[in-house]
């Protein structure tokens, strides 16, 4: 059985979209709608195309600190200094966090100032205070990048500033949000979807808010994330996530005319998303699902485990008629080892491809002893030897 393995969150993901789903239409030229579950392509479009991500590319810096900060090499309340040189590059130019110079600033409110107001000073300030300089960081960025898998991304700076060798696809950036979002927890909620963030004074000295720009916060139930962009090259684009009664969906668009196209083309999508599909839990990790036979060994079945949750991500229709399979090549010759991978749990719905999640070995099985392999061949020599089968049991449908 060939199966593709994308590792979030310890899931087997399907590897492509439903075969037939409920049509959806969308004006930007870009867009990408996956469950975060189950990593099912909920809807594509042009997904696989290298595009400018403008701040949307903000995403992978922020995944670059948190990484540090999750492996204690950074902490939130280290202080980084703005160097003279950094303000007169990015003072005031694109969206800006207003760092005035010579502030020592916290990681912290750096964090705040990309992820909230996407700040073009705060991406520089925190580069240089953690890499030492900007191209440092970013070749930190797009070896995480290879470490992901992307295939259509390379970053050039750590702003999503235009630069010809800085592009991503809309595949890759909803990657970039999964992986930030289950590498990163508890940072992803401590900074992500936050309404507002206040730093700096204004000339006369009023403290200066600003709103975050994530378009579907409010609007879209359990809305907390991610990244707006926008450049002249790229038009408006969204990567958001939201969660709902547990399921979280990641989207992706880009290419769109205007502020309010984007508002209302990201909200669209991600309503007709959960509207549409639903994420349904087959079995728990740990779950006993079959029981195989063995060969030769000294039990005559093995338990058959789950070790992650099993669950498939389809149209609310679909949930009577999902088939639920063991698929294993038996019976199992012995020696045995616990957790050893020995079949598949294969989920399949109407009119898409299966998905597909291992079943290990819930107990050691050693081989049989001498007498009952004797007994075995003589049966053998007898009546022939059992025909292994590809599909053993069925567990439901």
């Amino acid at each position: 059985m060939k199966r593709i393995v994308l590792g979030f969150a310890g899931l087997l993901f399907a590897s492509s979209a439903l075969a037939q789903v409920p049509t959806f239409e969308t004006e930007a030229p870009f867009a990408y709608l996956i469950s975060a579950d189950t990593g099912t392509v909920l809807f594509e479009k042009n997904a696989d195309e290298p595009m400018p991500p403008s701040s949307m590319g903000k995403m992978m810096t922020v995944y670059v600190a948190f990484d540090m900060i999750k492996k204690g090499t950074v902490k939130l309340d280290d202080k980084i200094t703005v160097s003279p040189e950094t303000w007169r590059a990015w003072n005031n130019r694109g969206s800006t966090m207003f760092l005035p110079v010579g502030a020592q600033v916290t990681v912290e409110d750096l964090l705040h100032g990309i992820v909230t107001v996407s700040g073009n000073d705060a991406c520089v300030v925190l580069a240089e205070g953690l890499a030492g300089s900007e191209q440092a960081f970013v070749d930190l960025m797009n070896e995480a990048a290879k470490k992901m898998g992307l295939t259509n991304s390379h970053f050039a700076n750590t702003t999503g500033w235009p630069d010809p060798e800085e592009y991503a696809s809309a595949r890759d950036l909803a990657i970039i949000a999964l992986r930030t979002i289950n590498d990163f927890p508890d940072l992803y909620a401590k900074f992500y979807g936050v309404p507002s963030f206040t730093f700096g004074q204004t000339m006369s000295g009023k403290p200066i808010t600003q709103p975050n720009r994530n378009p579907i916060l409010g609007k879209v139930r359990g809305a907390d994330g991610v990244k707006t962009g926008h450049t002249e090259a790229a038009g408006y684009g969204f990567t958001g996530s939201a969660v709902q009664d547990g399921q979280r969906l990641v989207m992706v668009l880009n290419g769109l005319p205007s502020m309010a196209a984007r508002t209302n083309e990201s909200v669209k999508l991600m309503e007709w998303g959960f509207r549409t599909f639903k994420t349904y839990r087959v079995a728990k990790k740990g779950a006993v699902v079959d029981n195989a036979p063995v060969w030769l060994g000294s039990a005559d079945t093995v338990p058959l485990v789950l070790d992650t949750d099993a669950a498939i991500t389809t149209t609310r229709a679909s949930r009577g008629k999902l088939e639920v399979k063991v698929s294993y090549t038996g019976p199992i010759p012995a020696p045995i080892k616990k957790g050893q991978q020995v079949a598949n749990l294969v989920i399949t719905a109407p009119g898409q491809k299966p998905v597909t999640y291992p079943l290990l070995a819930g107990a050691d099985v050693e081989e049989a002893g001498f007498f009952a392999r004797a007994w075995a061949g003589l049966k053998n020599a007898l009546f022939g030897a059992p025909k292994p089968a590809a599909t053993a049991a069925v567990a439901g449908r």
